[in-house]
């Protein structure tokens, strides 16, 4: 049967790519994309004319028809996100379900992830940790706020850089000024940075700037961490 493969793109730094990595994504019939214009900027790194197409969180149940389709047919599709590994807060899950379902294989080519890369750049405790990915803006949002305070693993949250701020306030105001949090941001490229400490100070440090930018993964300590 024919093989879906999972694909980890560099979350910014372009020589993260994998050799193995540079193989597949030359070789298959098909590379799903979470946006097309941005992947075609790694694949003209690589030198790869390849054909693509969108596969993101707005089209996905449509397009999972289209990929077992190119699969029944005995061709190879490769699924990248824009950073990262697809199915960690991207497109995937679905797809590979779908897959195996399907009787096809499917492979995994490991590579960049930047829910792990923060955690172990944090300096917080990574035997156990829990991924919550992006929080509920709206419904359900306090609940979790108030679950994770009583978290005794770190936590790994992604955040968009123009909500940093209010964020870090809700943590403040529902762990207290003395949780450790790192917030690290723009992780593997020229302007990489990692603001760690008690969140009043990393509060403090942020509330500073007119202007925040780029991909932000928080890191919150296990209640009880201590230094």
């Amino acid at each position: 049967m024919s093989t879906l493969y999972i694909v980890a793109t560099p979350i910014g730094n372009l020589k993260d790519i994998s050799a193995r990595a540079a193989d597949v994504l030359e070789a298959v019939d098909y590379i799903a994309c979470e946006d097309t214009r941005t992947s075609g900027v790694l694949l003209n790194h690589l030198g790869i004319n390849a054909s693509t197409f969108a596969f993101h969180q707005h089209n996905e149940h449509q397009k999972v028809n289209h990929i077992m389709n190119i699969l029944d047919a005995r061709q190879n599709v490769a699924i990248i996100s824009d950073a990262g590994t697809p199915g960690i807060s991207d497109p995937g899950f679905l797809a590979v379900r779908a897959a195996h379902r399907g009787g096809h294989t499917v492979t995994v080519v490991p590579g960049p992830d930047a829910a792990t890369t923060a955690l172990v750049a944090s300096g917080l405790p990574c035997d156990k940790y829990v991924f919550e990915g992006f929080l509920p803006q709206k419904k359900g949002r306090q609940k979790r706020l108030k679950q994770l305070v009583e978290e005794d693993r770190s936590v790994v949250l992604y955040e968009s850089p123009y909500r940093l701020q209010k964020l870090l306030n809700e943590l403040r105001a529902y762990m207290g000024d003395q949780r450790i949090t790192a917030v690290c941001r723009e992780l593997t490229k020229k302007f990489e940075e990692i603001v760690r400490g008690p969140l009043k100070s990393v509060c403090d440090r942020f509330e500073l700037r007119d202007e925040i930018k780029g991909e932000i993964v928080v890191i919150i300590a296990p209640k009880g961490y201590s230094e």
